[in-house]
């Protein structure tokens, strides 16, 4: 029988401001690595996990679904056709992200990893989310050297991410398609001057009853961690004076939002 596709990362986070004040951290964390076809037996064999109910870590397809797919599945690929990539339903579609976790759930960014029938990579796609409930997606096409799985993109952020960073900044997504490894970066650049740099690394655990109850015990409430870090570190940032943007500020620079917070309709109007 061979071995499902969905496993666990364990992870270290790296961020590291460069401008306008220097601010670094790291903390640790574990991911899920889903197939998105798998969710269904997933939930039927690991104690801990179910789909669309609660547990102690739950796969809620609304989470993943901004533009109004009946599954997670359904949605990247409604939005991937809107992109015009080719992608077709029998692709596999490998999601790295955080579940919900006692029913709470904050996503910085997730990706997904398309690929075809023949297993090469098709495209990625990374999933931001800010604290207002907010998504924007960015797709990295698949790339250009035969048999490789690794993304690049630079891209116009135009969202709203962070009260400590600017609009119209750009990312620089570095992603490799994640096997016994994990590593992916994610730059901000203002022109071709970098001002944040974040990594994610990790390395590869089995999804099983076991390793699950480990982690719970390792990384407990890693999501609500995620959530009070972020506060956390913005109240560093706001004692470092590092100069803070309102989210109701310039809501044309915020383009392509999925999930739009009132506050950007209602400065839009």
């Amino acid at each position: 029988m061979t071995p499902p596709a969905s496993r666990l990362y364990e992870c270290r986070v790296m961020h590291h401001r460069i401008s306008p004040r220097k601010h670094r951290f790291e903390h640790r964390v574990f991911m899920f690595w889903l197939d998105l076809d798998e969710i269904d037996s997933l939930s039927k064999r690991l104690h801990l996990f179910s789909r669309n109910r609660f547990n102690v870590y739950s796969f809620h397809d609304q989470d993943h679904s901004p533009c109004g797919g009946a599954t997670a599945k359904a949605d990247i690929l409604k939005w991937l056709r809107e992109q015009k990539a080719h992608v077709s339903d029998d692709d596999r579609i490998m999601l790295l992200t955080f579940p919900r976790v006692m029913g709470y759930v904050f996503n910085p960014v997730s990706f997904y990893f398309c690929f075809g029938k023949s297993g090469a990579p098709v495209c990625a796609v990374a999933e931001v989310g800010n604290t207002f409930g907010e998504m924007k997606r960015f797709l990295l096409p698949a790339p250009s050297t035969q048999n490789t799985r690794r993304f690049d993109l630079l891209a116009p952020k135009h969202f709203y991410v962070s009260p400590f960073s600017e609009l119209d900044s750009n990312f620089h997504f570095q992603l490799r398609a994640p096997d016994e490894r994990l590593a992916i970066r994610v730059d901000d650049y203002d022109g071709s001057e970098p001002v944040l740099r974040s990594a994610l690394t990790g390395r590869v655990s089995p999804l099983n009853n076991a390793r699950l109850a480990w982690f719970s015990l390792k990384y407990p409430f890693v999501t609500l961690k995620v959530i009070l870090l972020i506060h956390w570190h913005a109240l560093l940032l706001w004692l470092k004076k590092v100069p803070f943007i309102r989210k109701a500020a310039n809501p044309g620079r915020q383009r392509d939002v999925l999930q739009p917070h009132g506050t950007l309709a209602k400065s839009s109007t």
